[in-house]
């Protein structure tokens, strides 16, 4: 919902991955969080809950619109994440799922720490009986006393966040299973699931596995995704811990898990300090050394006759293994107890489940740099996805466009569609932007035809060797070509437009198209507008290289057509 009266369920790249989540697997969690919210929600202030209803009404909202436009069942949703809650606010959430129908939609509080969430619940019934889950981020393994005397699942609901190397690796398959050890948490999940974005933005290759070269279709399966592998493949949502879990001897950690109907699943972890540290939060040193540790199958568990056997070495290439099927441990003639070698960087997975398997993919297209000459001229009747491909909206929203009345060569654009500032999560530009390209580029000349749709007020950009983007936007630096409805135009050397390289007046005005070119060249750059140079030879020292971006002075409607790019390698 950009605007109070808006609804449209089909933006963005979220609805896709969910039914393409589903296909693989029907019984896969789906759970909603605000980030930030429509700026409209907050009646001038950058805060959600001003209106609790109206809130409430667009959270809820997006949950019916998941099921009614796309038959998705959105199991859990948060508050706001890593910021303030408001209770009254969360009850009223409640009261208006259940309204409409959704007494089966949970709720999770609060996505930052474990307090003040778990002390509110503590002394407020009502809030204690709506919260079903306790969420916390990054919690290092560990919860706090008041979390566990709600008596409700505590979950470690946003971790990893780490570079996807057999480090991070390491850091995942550590925490998923210390995370219920030492913390009680019977869920943990990983921020990101794919790291689908370009590398050079804050957070490069955190995901589970990495797919960021959309142009070429090379991905890598990366370790997270195996060392998830170990636990996922062999457990269920509704499986339970058993008590029998904990610290080996010499350092490692060990978790059992059941189905309650006789299937037994044992993880064992010995990740070393060294290779397992996470992004955050600081881990104090721990010692792992080669050990033997001995398991017994006690009870009903002592009748089972085999376990599958399943390993992962990381570290050197020479000895490295992911997710290797080893033989199988017979149990009958040893009365239920069997001892492992362990050394440190290892993982085993102990289960009566026969149903694991290593998966297969065709080997992945070769790796290459984003093409030198790039052109977009947004000419789609229908698009699959409402924003055109390799752009990166860092500020902003830019959208597939159709303008009715103009039935010339720019019926099809690209337009920036928020028309005030959202409630913000990070720090976002108070300028929309929108990037694109290769880091690296240094030497490019970008074109673009624009069109300032805000008469006096309006201004717009096109940009090279932007360097900066996600939470840093703010002080992105580069190469800004602005021109604005006022009939000026200025270069300056950064986003927020306080370095001015040049200005002057410009033949501009609102509701009419221009055709930007900007050429950027070791130390110098100059500009033309309609092909007409307008400046020329401006000194630019910082910074060397960046990404293509194209963008707004506010938050303002503006259009964008025939993008094109052509780098100097």
């Amino acid at each position: 919902m950009h605007y109070a009266l808006d609804e449209n369920y089909f933006r963005g790249y979220e609805w896709w991955l969910m039914k393409e989540a589903k296909k693989r697997n029907p019984k896969i969690t789906l759970m909603g969080l605000p980030w930030s919210f429509p700026g409209w929600l907050g009646k001038g202030f950058n805060w959600p809950y001003v209106n609790l209803q109206l809130t409430a009404y667009y959270v809820v909202s997006w949950i019916v619109g998941a099921k009614h436009y796309h038959d998705l069942d959105i199991d859990y949703i948060g508050i706001w994440n890593e910021r303030a809650f408001d209770i009254n606010y969360i009850k009223v959430l409640r009261r208006m799922l259940n309204y409409q129908g959704l007494q089966q939609v949970k709720i999770i509080a609060s996505d930052n720490l474990w307090e003040p969430i778990s002390a509110s619940m503590l002394v407020d019934s009502e809030l204690l009986r709506v919260i079903d889950v306790i969420g916390a981020h990054y919690p290092g393994t560990r919860t706090v006393k008041d979390a566990r005397l709600t008596e409700k699942k505590l979950w470690s609901s946003e971790d990893f966040s780490t570079l996807n190397s057999d480090v991070g690796a390491g850091c995942w398959g550590r925490i998923l299973n210390q995370n219920y050890i030492n913390g009680y948490m019977t869920a943990t999940i990983a921020w990101n699931l794919v790291a689908s974005y370009y590398e050079q933005l804050p957070y490069g290759r955190c995901g589970l596995m990495t797919a960021q070269e959309p142009w070429s279709g090379h991905y890598v399966v990366e370790a997270p995704i195996w060392i998830s592998a170990h636990t996922t493949q062999f457990t269920q949502p509704g499986w339970y811990y058993l008590k029998t879990v904990g610290h080996l001897e010499k350092g490692g950690s060990y978790v059992a898990l059941t189905d309650g109907l006789g299937n037994l699943t044992i993880i064992v972890e010995t990740m070393s300090h060294k290779h397992s540290m996470c992004i955050r939060p600081l881990l104090p040193y721990f010692n792992v050394s080669r050990q033997f540790a001995t398991f017994s199958l006690k009870g009903s568990f002592s009748e089972i006759p085999e376990l599958q056997v399943w390993y992962t070495k990381l570290g050197k290439p020479s000895e490295r293994f992911l997710f290797k099927q080893l033989d199988s441990l017979w149990l009958l003639d040893s009365g239920g107890s069997f001892t492992l070698e362990l050394q440190e960087d290892e993982l085993f997975t102990l289960t009566t489940l026969t149903t694991g398997s290593k998966g297969s993919y065709l080997l992945p297209p070769k790796s290459q740099p984003f093409p030198c000459v790039y052109k977009d001229d947004f000419n789609v009747d229908y698009p699959f996805f409402s924003e055109a491909p390799n752009f990166a909206d860092q500020t902003g929203v830019f959208e597939y466009f159709m303008n009715i009345e103009d039935p010339g060569e720019h019926r099809f654009t690209l337009r920036q569609v928020l028309n005030q500032r959202p409630i913000t999560w990070a720090a976002d530009a108070f300028n929309t932007i929108s990037i694109i390209g290769d880091y690296k580029w240094s030497n490019l000349t970008i074109k673009c035809d624009v069109y300032l749709e805000t008469p006096e007020k309006g201004g717009v950009f096109i940009a090279g060797r932007v360097n900066k983007g996600g939470i840093l936007i703010r002080s992105a630096r580069g190469v800004f070509f602005w021109i604005f409805a006022n009939g000026t135009y200025r270069v300056t050397g950064d986003l927020a437009g306080w370095i001015i390289y040049t200005s002057g007046h410009a033949d501009v005005t609102a509701k009419k198209w221009y055709t930007l070119t900007l050429t950027i060249n070791g130390g110098f750059s100059s500009g033309t507008l309609n092909g007409k140079p307008l400046w020329k030879n401006v000194s630019v020292n910082f910074p060397k290289n960046g990404w293509a971006a194209i963008g707004t002075h506010s938050f303002e409607f503006a259009q964008f057509d025939n993008f094109r790019v052509e780098a100097i390698h």
